[in-house]
């Protein structure tokens, strides 16, 4: 499975950004879908999460009622729109496939798959 993750740039606090992550090959085994995110400095930590056949969700607590992840089954491609930016969100996201039934969707050890990153910045 081959990720490609695109929609980051730089915004001011307060505005709004859609990721979207395109998924490629054997898009037949994977069954959730997850963002990251990581700082300079910091960990990857997990942002919000979509099961890819009940389009049940997860979110990290700080993003809840900011952050929404979507998906289109159809063109294979999960989106995240990022609304109310906050400084603090900066970091470069991730867009991620799991494969596996057991695990964690909020664990980065548990994702299969991984894209390039992309940099979100935003200015207070």
């Amino acid at each position: 499975v081959q990720l490609q993750a695109y929609g980051g740039g730089l915004v001011q606090a307060g505005g709004s950004l859609r990721l979207s992550c395109a998924a490629s090959g054997r898009t037949f085994s994977v069954n959730a879908r997850g963002w990251f995110r990581q700082a300079p400095g910091k960990e990857r930590e997990f942002v919000a999460a979509i099961t890819w056949s009940g389009g049940f969700t997860y979110y990290e607590d700080s993003v809840k009622g900011r952050f929404t992840i979507s998906r289109d089954n159809a063109k294979n491609t999960v989106f995240l729109q990022m609304n109310s930016l906050k400084p603090e969100d900066t970091a470069v996201y991730y867009c991620a496939a799991k494969v596996g039934v057991g695990g964690s969707l909020y664990a980065v050890k548990d994702y299969d798959y991984w894209g390039q990153g992309t940099l979100v910045t935003v200015s207070s």
